[in-house]
Order: structure tokens, then sequence, then C-alpha cells
């Protein structure tokens, strides 16, 4: 199995996850502009002492990528602040906005996060499995030959290769989940 090579679209998402710090294991490498983008996002590089993580099968997957097995609290979820949407929807009358809270920064194979839409729809074909939970308004979700509706406290599973259309005819604000976590990669 070759080493890991951290890189700069690496960081960036840890940064978008909320993470603060990159472990890099032993025989692992960061590129220097990897090491840049980090010191930018001030994320805090890490080296863990040679032994600390095997890079063998044996190892814990957590360990294989450098990152700790421990709880991860959010707190306040429902008022957390969102940040604009990290792909160009062509909307710009539609506000989205969303924040990753949970994902690979915390040694997890699938990541989560809260996104709130005003008034309108985008596509978005899904390389992942994902699930919505509704915390405020109406969201929308269609495909060729369904529509779902999702009111506070529903909950959506949109199955990997979907084809869908995201909307709200006023507001929704939900708590979606995702696996693998690379969410942001995959479309």
């Amino acid at each position: 199995m070759g080493r890991r090579v951290h890189t700069a679209d690496d960081v960036l998402r840890l940064a978008r996850a909320g993470a603060t710090e990159l472990v890099v294991a032993p025989g692992e490498r960061l590129t220097p502009m990897a090491r840049d983008v980090a010191a930018e996002r001030r994320i805090r590089v890490v080296e863990a002492p040679t032994g600390a993580a095997a890079d063998g099968p044996a190892a814990p997957a957590a360990a294989r990528r450098g990152s700790p097995r421990r709880l991860h609290h959010v707190a306040g979820l429902p008022t957390l602040q969102l940040g604009p949407f990290p792909v160009d929807l062509h909307r710009p009358e539609m506000e989205v906005r969303l924040r990753d809270v949970v994902g690979a920064a915390e040694g997890l194979p699938m990541a989560a996060g809260v996104m709130s839409l005003r008034e309108g729809s985008f596509p978005w074909d899904l390389d992942y499995d994902e699930v919505e939970y509704v915390i405020e308004g109406e969201l929308h979700i269609t495909t060729a030959d369904q529509r779902v509706v999702g009111r506070p406290g529903d909950v959506i599973a949109v199955p990997k290769g979907s084809s869908i259309t995201f909307g709200t005819p006023s507001w929704a604000k939900f708590l979606y989940v995702t696996y693998p976590v690379d969410w942001a990669g995959a479309s």
C-alpha cells in the first residue's frame, strides 16, 4: 500500500468541516502547499511520533487516517452560524448556506452538517448516500418519478446515484449525514 500524501484539497476539506488540527501519521507526507493552506486556515499540523499509528491493515481506519477516535460534540445545532454553499449553483436569487460539523477530522467515514435554503430549487447528483433530518421549514426533494416533502422532525433518505432537486417554497433548514465522508468531492 502506498503512503498517504496530504494535499491542499485535503486541508481545505478539513477547514470546511471545522477542523483545527491535522494529524500526520508516520510515513505520511504533507505537500508544501498543504502546509501553507493549513497555516492560512489556522489548522495545526501535528506529526504523530513513530509507532503512534500503525500503517498496516491491522490498524483501525481512524489510525490509518491519522485521526483520533473520540467523541465530538456540536452544541446548538439549530442556531449554528452557516456559511455560503461551497459549490456555485448558478442560482444567485436563492440563498443556500451550509456548515459541515462532523467529518474526516473526527476520524469518521461519514460527514454531517446543517444546510439552509431560501425559496427556490437546484439540481444535485449524489455520488454518496445521504440522510436529511428537517429542523425547520419545508424541504422538497424531487427525482424524475418521486417527490417527497419533509417537515420538521421528518427524515428523508437519498441513495447514492440519485439525481435530485433540493427545494423549498419558502425556507428549510436540515441536518444532513453523508457516506462516505467526502461529499463535496463527490459531486
